[in-house]
């Protein structure tokens, strides 16, 4: 495999406040540190492999060294529905081993899943499922006795199991050593979830995350003496929010804190980056961000514009002449590994035998991308290449034969919105996908949004753009859900080769 950064690091940085440390559909972060060494995750919902696993020495600049979640046998297909599988998750290292709790809410019921691994970048083991623990967002936290403790979003049935709650926890086993029992329910504001539990000078520290994942959402914190509480709450929570602010990063939140090398501290966190009219839409997804930490009078203070985050090419171009897809490649409900194969040609992608036509994806980092893909066809096979949100929400650019054509689908509507004619050519002919700033931003009274997407085709080295499609229908806002937009392909008949692909970062 070719994989060549087209862009290098420049000698730029911004506002940690207002740049992504990893940028795209990365939610949800938890963090740990080894040394001199920090590891990150993040949640990845219903695509394969899942939650992927980051690195970084600085905390600004990370590099993807895999997926937790690499074989079936960790990751059950479930309902496979868009938003469900792999929430919100807790990393930790402890007697020389990594841990990972999480849930998989499309196989939801049996609790909680927990793994383990030597090394950050896996193999991970297969998950032990802990009997118990319905809910989400679940935390593992050890004292100084090695007493391990489980927190998480409790969903009933008794009133006890509901809301954030804790219970001792044998790890080896899987297995809860006592019935689970309230702790701190945060301040009041909507969902209390996302907890985080941690031991600094002496004291006991309880985050949360509150209000809902959206425009509201916010950290909050409580500590007391013992993992178990009793917990007091700051007194001036929510200590992190930007809501009913004019920030052009919003609904941060589902922080994760961790003590740095020089023993300072610093947290990472969520965000999006709306644009466009009111109500501001949001097509990346939920993004990670970092922050320091300063202590005040025992309290964590959250110091947004401790980091500057150095500008970093996210550019790539891929001819699939590896023996294994980069880690970046995933599949909504799918395994890449069962309808893809390398060939000398380049990337062999197979029709599922089962009518579902699955799609292999990479995220998408920036608002203004171009994405260029190089296909082989013959006979009668047809190739697909997309930008998705969901199963209801993408727009792709299809071809068959001679003919191209772009095709929408938003909700329950699917619809041909332009066709051509093709003069086939040997070789492979090249597909095209862009987003731009909308061209009508800043025009007063017009109904702008984020951006804007464009479709199109190369025929004899001629870019011909057949449609340019509003990126509102493609964003949270309308689709709904807790991803981003991916961009990939599929094969609707029969089998198609990417020879190449190319993925160029504008801003």
């Amino acid at each position: 495999m070719v994989d060549i950064a087209v862009e290098q690091v420049r000698q730029v940085t911004s506002p940690a406040a207002i740049t992504p440390v990893i940028p795209g559909f990365h939610p949800d972060p938890t963090i740990c540190r080894v040394g001199f060494d920090y590891f990150l995750a993040t949640s990845s919902f219903e695509y394969f492999p899942g939650a992927p696993i980051f690195h970084s020495r600085d905390l600004v600049t990370w590099d993807q060294i895999g997926n937790i979640l690499t074989r079936r046998s960790q990751f059950a297909v479930g309902d496979g529905r868009p938003s469900g599988g792999i929430f919100g998750s807790t990393l930790r290292h402890h007697n020389g081993e990594f841990w990972f709790v999480t849930t998989n809410m499309s196989d939801f019921g049996g609790g909680h899943l927990l793994l383990r691994s030597k090394e950050a970048a896996g193999p991970w083991s297969d998950p032990v499922q802990i009997p118990g623990t319905l809910g989400i967002d679940p935390d593992i936290a050890w004292d100084s006795d090695g007493t391990c403790y489980l927190t998480w979003v409790g969903f009933g049935p008794g009133e006890n199991e509901s809301g954030i709650v804790q219970a001792r926890l044998d790890p080896d086993a899987g297995r809860l050593l006592e019935s689970p029992r309230k702790v701190w329910q945060g301040t009041g504001l909507a969902y209390p979830e996302g907890p985080h539990l941690y031991e600094a000078g002496g004291c006991w520290y309880l985050v949360l995350a509150e209000g809902g994942t959206e425009r509201g959402h916010a950290v909050s914190v409580s500590r007391g003496s013992s993992p178990a509480g009793p917990f007091e709450p700051h007194p001036n929570n929510p200590i992190l929010s930007h809501r009913s602010m004019a920030a052009p990063v919003q609904s941060v939140g589902h922080a994760d804190l961790v003590e740095t090398v020089d023993g300072d501290w610093a947290a990472v966190y969520l965000g999006v980056r709306p644009r466009g009219v009111v109500p501001g839409f949001h097509v990346l997804g939920r993004e990670t961000y970092v922050a320091g930490i300063s202590w005040d009078q025992g309290w964590p203070r959250f110091d947004e514009d401790r980091y500057q985050v150095p500008v970093v090419g996210s550019s790539f171009i891929d001819d699939f002449s590896s023996d294994s897809l980069h880690p970046r490649w995933i599949s909504p409900g799918q395994d890449p590994a069962s309808f893809t194969a390398e060939t000398p040609e380049g990337l062999l992608i197979r029709q599922s035998q089962t009518g579902n036509v699955p799609i292999l994806a990479t995220r998408v980092l920036g608002h203004v991308w171009g994405a260029r893909a190089s296909v082989l066809l013959s006979g009668d096979e047809a190739v697909r290449f997309l930008l998705r949100m969901d199963d209801f929400h993408w727009y792709g650019i299809e071809a068959s034969g001679r003919q191209i054509r772009v095709v929408a689908q938003i909700g329950p509507l699917q619809q041909v919105v332009a066709t051509a004619e093709i003069d086939p050519a040997p070789g492979p002919f090249q597909l095209e996908i862009a987003c731009n700033d909308s061209p009508l931003a800043g025009q007063p009274g017009i109904n702008t949004g984020p951006d804007e997407v464009t479709l199109g085709f190369r025929e004899h080295g001629e870019l011909t753009t057949l449609a340019r499609m509003d990126g509102r229908y493609l964003s949270t806002e309308v689709a709904g859900g807790f991803t981003g937009r991916v961009v990939g392909l599929a094969a609707t008949s029969g089998s198609i080769i990417i020879e190449r692909f190319e993925y160029n970062h504008h801003g």
